[in-house]
């Protein structure tokens, strides 16, 4: 058999001039898991208010990131490509398609098919499952393959926030850095409306989900939360770095309004600066490729908030990239699943 390896990320501009975004936030935010609300009014929110308004801000950011190599994101989850086909052999085609704009799902999929791979395994490179990553992702690889004459078997790797060779990566990572020197700890992920955990909790039969205490263990009736597979991850990376309590917490980022998953990471910055801690370390367990995320929200914006009220610095825990243990955990993945 050969079987192919699909690895999915989320997307981003094939360069940081307006345009360029422009398509890329256009076929982001047109993605009905990503804003669900009424199609037609989602149509003129996206293209006729937040593309309009937010493209030209976005190309600056992307300016900022942008490396001679091209988009951190691409290049980093190429490098993971390249590395996992080297640790898998000849006997894996492993390729790498962006759920929105280049390399696009649909290319790595054809690339997959002129190989006449009799499986597919997916690893959608988001640890935490969500709808608007992972589940988006997925439905689109699949209504690609309804087109094809032949469908091969396909397997998902729909989460791994508790995988064992994840977290080890993560903890490496960590290693590198001094723990004690630090005046607190933030494990910052990506953030999410209220609406889209509510949501889905009642896929498992009823509102079971009170944005609260329901996340502090994974149980049947949350283990594809969103939110309670970040607070795990941040559990089991506590307890292998030793982390007190008190000298942690976790947040999330990057929202769009007060309607999202909370505490929002800014404000803790904020906050820390402004009861005299000096030294921020923050984690992005969200992100397994350093991104516009990580780079510049956490590592600039973070650092400029927390110096402005008083913090002297944050360091940022890179991402995975190209760690070996984070190859060696996803060619780990892949086997399981041969």
């Amino acid at each position: 058999m050969k079987i192919g390896v699909l690895l999915i990320n989320l997307g981003t501009p094939d360069s940081p001039s307006t345009s360029d975004v422009r398509k890329y936030l256009t076929q982001f935010l047109n993605d009905p898991r990503v804003i669900e609300i009424n199609p037609i009014a989602r149509f003129f929110l996206v293209n006729g208010i937040i593309v309009p308004f937010r493209s030209s801000k976005s190309a600056k950011l992307y300016e900022k990131i942008w490396t001679k190599e091209g988009s951190p994101l691409l290049t980093n989850s190429d490098k993971m490509k390249v590395l996992l086909q080297q640790a898998l052999g000849n006997d894996y085609v492993v390729e790498l398609g962006m759920r929105y704009q280049n390399p696009s799902l649909e290319s790595a999929l054809n690339k997959l098919k002129a190989e006449k791979v009799d499986k597919i395994i997916m690893i959608p490179l988001y640890p935490q499952y969500a709808s608007s990553s992972t589940g988006s992702s997925v439905a689109e690889a699949i209504r690609l393959m309804q087109k094809w004459e032949v469908t091969p078997s396909f397997e998902v790797v729909s989460k791994f926030y508790d995988n064992p060779g994840f977290i080890d990566a993560c903890v490496d990572r960590a290693n590198k850095y001094n723990i004690n020197e630090y005046d607190h700890i933030i494990f910052s992920y990506h953030g999410l409306p209220e609406s889209h955990i509510k949501q889905g909790s009642e896929h498992y039969g009823g509102n079971t989900c009170q944005l609260g205490s329901c996340c502090d263990k994974i149980t049947k009736n949350n283990h594809y939360c969103y939110r309670a597979n970040c607070f795990e991850t941040t559990r089991q990376l506590v307890k292998r770095l030793n982390i007190p309590e008190g000298k942690y917490e976790t947040t999330f980022q990057s929202r769009l309004n007060d309607k999202w998953i909370k505490p929002y990471s800014d404000k803790v910055v904020e906050q820390k600066a402004k009861e005299g801690k000096k030294k921020l370390l923050i984690f992005s367990p969200a992100f397994v490729a350093d991104c516009l995320e990580t780079i510049y929200e956490i590592g600039t914006e973070y650092d400029e908030i927390f110096k402005e009220h008083g913090g002297e610095k944050v360091t940022l825990v890179e991402s995975l990239n190209d760690s070996p243990i984070w190859i060696e955990a996803m060619k780990n993945m892949v086997l399981k699943m041969k």
